[in-house]
């Protein structure tokens, strides 16, 4: 998969600007706020149907505009493709609008997936030792760009999940009705075993990844130990669960611990309390592991992540790259950049990378974009 150039108008800081994109790797150049992470963040939207900076879509709209836009054409194994990304200031009430090759597409889930990318920023390099709603993060934004029921299913277990709170609380104040909260229990755990089944297969191919990419960088990571990654769910059960058997045991969790939800006011049990546990030679590698380990660990997460597109679609998703140069290394830089031949590679830098030779230049200024 390939992206061919990206187009902006009223997009943080960039008024108007096109960006023709190298098939192998370009670098966006200059000083900070220039406008280099709004270019990546523009294409990753493209692959999430949301920023990695902000969940308000009314942020990105350039001041004193009314909407920004955001079109990107991209090449996958069988043809060119191009998607659009209108979104609105809030202030006249319209909602955000996408498109495929001109076409509308009213779902979000019709829309992600169809271009597949690898973010990875100096946040991520923080995902091992950062709480658990980093790493489901994680796992969501990768399955939901391979399979849109994922996507479907999480956003069907988020709406249930706030309505069930949200009677929980009436409850609370000897209000709501007890028979519908019997009835979100089973639609909430429905879901959950779902997600639970999807993450915790993901989580099994990506911890074969993750060693093999550690066992790799242990000249300059570690001496030998050997990572693991396991799929922690609410109900703390030992070993995998079918998705009939989780379903079964996250009902019996709702609706025995009923009491303590309502005094607590909120959903103990489903999928929005699940983890996953990352350890090095059987210990928590965010208790034990040194910041270089965990910024290993993280790199291998990342490199897997892209491994795992691959198997999926038979091609490499795009890797962006937001200033994690920066943050590594120059073991861990050449280690990363020697494992990208073949891929499309986005990065941002403030100075040049110690990347390829062959790569474009692209300068940035003021939101301005012009090749070096």
């Amino acid at each position: 998969m390939r992206a061919d150039r990206v187009v902006y108008r009223d997009f943080r800081n960039i008024s108007s600007a096109e960006i023709s994109l190298s098939p192998g790797v370009s670098v966006l150049i200059g000083d900070n706020a220039e406008g280099k992470t709004n270019a990546l963040e523009g294409i990753y939207l493209m692959a999430a149907g949301k920023s990695f900076r902000t969940p308000r879509e009314r942020e990105m709209v350039r001041f004193g505009a009314d909407f920004f836009e955001v079109s990107l054409g991209f090449t996958d194994s069988r043809r060119s493709q191009e998607l659009s990304f209108r979104a609105y200031s809030g202030e006249n009430g319209k909602r955000r609008s996408c498109a495929k090759n001109g076409v509308p597409i009213p779902k979000m889930s019709e829309f992600i997936g169809a271009f597949r990318a690898v973010l990875f920023c100096p946040e991520h390099l923080s995902i091992v030792k950062a709480g658990p709603a980093e790493r489901r993060s994680f796992l969501d934004v990768a399955l939901c760009q391979l399979r849109p029921v994922y996507l479907a299913a999480l956003s069907r277990h988020n709406r249930i999940l706030v309505r069930r709170s949200a009677l929980l609380r009436q409850l609370a104040d000897g209000e709501g009705d007890r028979e519908l909260l019997g009835v979100y229990s089973e639609q909430l755990a429905r879901e959950a075993a779902f997600i639970y089944t999807a993450r915790r297969e993901y989580v099994e191919r990506l911890g074969e990844c993750v060693r093999r990419f550690f066992s790799e960088l242990s000249d300059v990571s570690s001496k030998g130990e050997i990572p693991e990654l396991r799929y922690k769910n609410s109900l703390k059960t030992d070993g995998p669960l079918g998705a009939a058997e989780a379903e079964k045991r996250y009902l019996e969790a709702l609706n025995a611990n009923v009491s303590r939800e309502v005094a607590a006011g909120a959903t103990l049990y489903g999928s929005h309390k699940d983890d996953v546990e990352i350890l090095l030679d059987g210990r928590e590698a965010r208790l034990y592991a040194s910041q270089g380990q965990q910024r290993s660990l993280a790199l291998a997460m990342k490199l897997g992540e892209g491994e795992i597109s691959r198997e999926y679609s038979g091609e490499y998703p795009v890797f962006l790259f937001d200033d994690v140069l920066s943050e590594l290394d120059p073991a861990r830089q050449k280690f990363l950049l020697s494992r990208l031949g073949g891929r499309q590679v986005i990065m941002t830098a403030c100075t040049p990378p110690p990347c390829a030779g062959d790569a474009e230049f692209i300068r940035v200024s003021g939101g301005s974009y012009t090749r070096a």
